[in-house]
């Protein structure tokens, strides 16, 4: 199993305006977080443009979409959206792409999109990546894939540069060995870096709009040895990714941006590692 060093990214969405928007890109770049990543919907401003904003108020910090729902745009739509911003951002651009949560189907029909089959949705990421490629030439811009079934797993092990595992909440670690799995074996020789994302860190109960998502409390997860639940102290919790890296080869974790202040001092101890 090849071994990332260790690079973290914070989900956000932008609040307030652009001024506020450039000062939460330099802080998570002040603390050592390797991107920042936002998630799409119509529910959120456009995320091409947003990271645009956060891309030019920062020096070294990659931004990425996380990630882009299929169904949304046309895949050349995507392709462009995300060759222009590589472009522009000079190579900082992470292309985050997947075929969409359920929530997503509302968007897309009001987009006058159809939302179609998992196989289409599947088939449409193929294309917009690459398209991305075709556009790119000699340029390559990462590309990740958030991926949970056998299917999407096989094709993120095939074309994508970052696979995140997108399990169920309470998924543990044999699960994500499995997952992780699917992936490498469908790479091949291809070295693919492994990301998931954190739902919960710390010991508190996570706040009501963590609780509407995963469905779950901190017990609940907790129990089942949840892999999107990180507790402890920093030690505690960098020791506790390290496990993660060695047991399945996860080495890049996303957080949301409520919970930037309590992986912050993993971020100190691990980042490059």
């Amino acid at each position: 199993m090849s071994e990332h060093k260790f690079r973290f990214g914070v989900v956000a969405t932008p609040e307030g305006g652009a001024q506020r928007w450039a000062a939460t890109a330099k802080r998570v770049e002040g603390l050592g977080f390797s991107s920042l990543l936002m998630p799409d919907g119509l529910q959120l401003l456009e995320p091409f443009s947003s990271l645009a904003v956060a891309a030019s108020a920062t020096t070294t910090l990659r931004v990425g979409t996380f990630v882009l729902a299929s169904p949304l745009r046309a895949p050349r739509a995507a392709a462009w959206g995300g060759h222009s911003l590589s472009v522009l951002t000079d190579g900082r651009f992470e292309f985050g792409i997947g075929t969409g949560r359920p929530e997503a189907q509302r968007f897309a029909e009001q987009l006058g999109r159809p939302w179609g089959t998992p196989g289409e949705r599947l088939r449409e990421v193929a294309e917009s990546i690459e398209l991305l490629r075709e556009l790119d030439g000699e340029r390559h811009t990462p590309v990740m894939v958030a991926a949970g079934g056998p299917k999407a797993l096989a094709l993120a092990g095939r074309v994508a540069d970052i696979v995140t595992l997108a399990a169920p909440p309470l998924a543990g670690r044999d699960h994500y060995a499995a997952m992780a799995a699917r992936v490498r074996e469908a790479a091949g020789d291809r070295d693919v870096e492994i990301a998931a994302n954190l739902f919960l860190v710390g010991d508190e109960e996570p706040p009501p709009w963590t609780r509407r998502f995963i469905e779950f409390d901190h017990a609940t997860l907790a129990a089942h040895d949840a892999q999107t639940l990180l507790r402890g102290t920093p030690t505690e919790m960098a020791d506790e990714l390290q496990r993660r890296r060695d047991a399945y080869g996860v080495s890049y974790i996303s957080v949301n941006g409520a919970f930037l202040d309590q992986l912050a001092p993993v971020v100190e101890l691990l980042a490059g590692r």
